[in-house]
């Protein structure tokens, strides 16, 4: 798998990967699928935030990262997404991606990478665990979906 920085054209393949997980996942507790009007934007506003794996020539996954919270006091710690399309899954191309985001993070001047992952997502929690990320807290019943309550378990890396 090549990673490399996101361009507008991939938006209709990143919001694809990323509707699957809204739609069926556990490890984001969002419910309203992204737009590939919206996922372009974004892109583009932040083109250095933005990565996709590619295999040959299609887009197998996506890492990105917005500040974590708002204020100057949190311009250094950034919140991360990354997913890959489940047939891609299970093959080293989210670590590719985080390595690629932290080495583009840390070129920034980020410190700290949080993960915010849905209390059911035992993958999740085990893939950033042997990223060299810690738990750092866990919020009972923080999240909704699927007409249940969900635990938010916090991780963080500092790099």
């Amino acid at each position: 798998m090549i990673i490399r920085p996101a361009k507008g054209s991939d938006a209709r393949a990143i919001t694809a990967i990323w509707n699957q997980e809204i739609i069926e996942g556990v490890s984001t507790f969002n419910s309203q699928e992204k737009s590939v009007s919206s996922v372009c934007d974004a892109i583009l506003s932040r083109p250095n935030a933005f990565l996709v794996a590619e295999s040959d020539g299609v887009v197998a996954g996506f890492a990105t990262y917005s500040q974590f919270r708002a204020g100057v006091g949190y311009a250094h710690s950034v919140e991360h997404t990354v997913y890959l399309a489940a047939e891609y899954r299970g093959q080293g191309g989210g670590r590719a991606l985080m390595a690629g985001l932290e080495k583009v993070a840390k070129e920034a001047g980020v410190h700290v990478v949080v993960a915010g992952i849905g209390g059911e997502n035992l993958s999740g929690i085990a893939f950033h665990k042997a990223l060299g990320f810690v738990e750092t807290g866990r919020m009972p019943q923080t999240g909704r979906k699927f007409d249940r309550w969900m635990d938010l378990v916090l991780m963080q890396k500092i790099l």
